[in-house]
Parts: C-alpha cells; structure tokens; sequence
C-alpha cells in the first residue's frame, strides 16, 4: 500500500511539472511562434504549416527540436501537404524551446511529448 501511494505522489509531481512546463510554454510561443503557426496551431495555408495534428511533429520529437534550434529550409511534407518556406533559427534558451515545444506537444491533438533542455541541448551540437 505504500508503494502505491508512493507512486501516485511521483506521479503526480511528473504531471506538474509537465503542466508547469507547457503553461510557460504557452506564454513563449504566443510571443514567438504564433505569428506564422497561429493561436491554434492551424498554421498559415500554403505559408506555414500546422503544428496542430502535426504528423511531421509528432513522428520525430529530435527533427522537431533540431528545426527550431538551428531553422528549416527547403520543402517538408506535414499532413500531406508541402510547405518550402523557412523558419530561421529561434534565439531563445534550451529551457524557454524545451517549454514551448512541450506547450505544442501538449496542444491541438499532438502526442504530449514533454521536451527537456537536455533534449535541446543535445541538437545543438
């Protein structure tokens, strides 16, 4: 029984810290990122892609990562549609990509990837 208890406790601090996470997160892609991929991750028709229901978001948690800390260019498919325009690299911390990230993985249908700095940290290199 008190291994139990014990485990619902660990969990519980997880799912705070991942939710304190994704609203920090929130804050950091509203100043960021909203202006090309929008309020609801629906992204910009033929500009820039969706991060809602994102297939090319949710396959590759490190490509994801990798784009936003060094940019993208050239042609990528999400949802079946291409997209060649670019995302310059995002000046920010591994902490405030790693809360954004996580607020997108914990949005819009996405498959509620926590993102860490270390993860980011790791596609810098």
């Amino acid at each position: 029984m008190k291994k139990y208890i014990l485990c619902i406790g660990m969990m519980g601090l997880a799912l705070q810290g991942y939710s304190q996470s994704a609203e920090k997160g929130k804050a950091i892609y509203a100043k960021t990122c909203i202006a090309c991929h929008q309020a609801a991750g629906q992204g910009i028709p033929g500009a820039f892609p969706p991060l809602a229901k994102s297939d090319y978001l949710n396959k590759d948690v490190n490509r994801a990562i990798k784009g936003v800390v060094k940019g993208l260019t050239g042609p990528i498919t999400v949802n079946g549609k291409k997209y060649s325009g670019a995302m310059p690299a995002q000046a920010l911390s591994d902490q405030q990509i790693a809360d954004a990230m996580t607020y997108a993985y914990a949005s819009w249908g996405n498959n509620k990837t926590k993102v860490t700095p270390a993860m980011v940290k790791a596609q810098r290199k």
